[in-house]
Formats: C-alpha cells, structure tokens, sequence
C-alpha cells in the first residue's frame, strides 16, 4: 500500500536535532530542546525557550525553505509584524541528508489554537489587511533575484485543484463533519480562476495555523512562509475569508487598500479548497485543532455565499 503525499521521508528525532544543532552551531548548544509542532512539510523544535529549528521531513519541500531563507531577510524590514528571520542555516551531516533553518522565537500563539470570538476577529481585519498591503507593495524584482519561484503547484489552477476538492468534501460530508457541499463547489465552478497573473510576493499558505496572536488576540506574527512566490494577491487575500466573518470583510479590505470584485471572488475559491485540505488532512493525521480550523473556515464561508448559492 502506497504511502499518503504527506508522508514524512525522513524525521528527525529530538536526541538528532540536538546533535545536529550542537555541531554546526556550538554557541547555542541547547539544554532543553522540545518537538514544537509538525506539519506536512517541516518537523520543529524550541530550543532552550528562545530559538525554533525547521527540519524539512520531505526531499520537495528543501527547495522552499532554501527560497524562505534567501527571501525573508529581504522582506521583513518592509512588513509590520515580526516574521520568523532565519539566523541558522544547518547543512546535511550524518544521516540526516537536508538544510534546516533556525530562528528567534516569535511571541504569541497561532491562531487555530485560541477560541476567537468575532468580535477579536473583527479586531484582527485591519492588522491582516495592512500586513498583506505592506506585503503585496514590496517590489518584487530583488525577491526574484534571490530565486522567488512563480506559482509551481498551481494553486489557483481550477484543472488541478478543483477534482482534489470533489474528493476532500466528499470525505467531509461522508464523515458527517459538513453537509450541503454542493454549495462550495458550484461556487469554484461558477468562480474558476483563469488567465491569472503574478504581480506580488505573496506568502502562500496565510491560514490560522500560520497567524500569531498574542495574549491580547491582536495580530504578532506570521509564520511558515515555505510556500512564498510570486503570484496572485488572491493567493493570500484567501486568509479574510477563512479567518474572518463576513461583517469584518469590508475593515480588511479598506485596511489592504481596495480589492476589486473578481480578486475577491478567486480569493474565496482559494478559501474554500484550502479549507477543505486543512479539515480533511486535520482528520487523516487525528489533528483537531487543524481539523476544526478548517470545517470553521468553511462555515464562515458558506455564511457569506449561501443567499446567492
């Protein structure tokens, strides 16, 4: 039986990360190392309350966070929210065969992991729409200079994601986690995006678990950029739909500076099948904060298109 896409290659243990981190970096030579979270693409670990270290867990994400690396000092000068700056670049040794990357701690908790109200997420619109303004206004050409890849994956390729989408909400509604799917798909039909093109740096994956908030729940961080690139706005305009309720909407978008109706429309596209991923891989790995961000997403979703769908 074939392994799931997710499936990590090659996982590092605590007792290997320490080891690692030791040798290429004697100066910080953690005491107290602890698994900070996995993902799909990257295993990490807190080192002594004050650094995070990156693992890759699969051989194509390398790439990515090699661009993460080369981009993210570039960019976060121009941003108003600390991003996670890489100030450890490790190199494979030993078994492991990979680069890692280590960074300061960023404060705050991710937002899939507190019970935002709406009215903190009301809260929450200016801040994500100034900092996707500041991040979509920064020009692009030293960013590609460095390697910022265009699009690769095709996220907004409707051919490729929309049969991936048929499926992940039909194990949705077959576990009993949402109904009606129908109204999300005729949505992404009726809404395909076509002839898109790249016009911005974009983070590529802005979803709760990737949005740090602090004890106040107002916006302090963003994480993961694995997935940065040039491309679409939508890409990242995505995060008002699934983070925020439709009576933020218009907060978010005066704060980002005006999103003209198609823009908006693809950026729900994104929302939706991006939601359905994140629901449907929180059940697969048993993950219930992942699992609930998602189907949340979704509900928010369906409040705003369900008078017209």
């Amino acid at each position: 039986m074939s392994q799931p896409f997710w499936a990590p290659e090659y996982d590092v243990s605590a007792d290997e990360a320490r080891a690692l981190i030791a040798a290429q970096f004697p100066h910080v030579s953690p005491c107290v190392i602890e698994r900070f979270g996995a993902g799909m693409d990257n295993i990490a670990f807190l080192v002594d309350k004050k650094y995070v270290f990156r693992f890759p867990r699969r051989s194509i994400i390398v790439p990515l966070l090699e661009t993460e690396t080369a981009v993210l000092p570039l960019i976060a000068p121009h941003l108003p929210v600390p991003v996670p700056v890489p100030r450890f670049r490790g190199i494979p040794q030993g078994a492991y065969p990979w680069m890692f990357a280590g960074y300061e701690l960023l404060p705050g908790t991710t937002a899939c992991s507190v019970a935002l109200t709406d009215d903190a997420r009301l809260a929450l619109a200016p801040a994500l729409g100034s900092f996707l303004r500041a991040l979509h206004s920064i020009d692009p050409a030293d960013a590609l200079a460095l390697g910022l890849p265009f699009d690769t994956l095709g996220r907004l390729d409707h051919t490729r994601r929309f049969p991936l989408a048929e499926d992940r909400f039909a194990n949705l509604e077959a576990r009993g986690y949402l109904n009606d799917v129908h109204t999300f798909l005729q949505f992404m039909r009726e809404t395909a995006p076509r002839d898109l093109v790249a016009s911005v740096i974009v983070h590529g994956d802005l979803y709760a678990r990737h949005v740090l908030v602090d004890e106040s729940e107002c916006l302090s961080g963003i994480i993961d950029w694995g997935d940065v690139h040039y491309g679409h706005p939508a890409a990242d305009l995505m995060v008002a739909h699934t983070m925020l309720p439709p009576s933020a909407h218009q907060s978010f978008i005066y704060a980002y500076g005006g999103v003209d109706e198609r823009a908006w429309d693809i950026a729900r596209y994104r929302a939706i099948y991006h939601s359905a991923l994140v629901a449907d891989y929180g059940i697969k790995i048993e993950d219930a904060a992942l699992r609930d961000a998602g189907i949340a997403a979704l509900e928010r979703i369906r409040e705003a298109i369900a008078p017209v769908f």
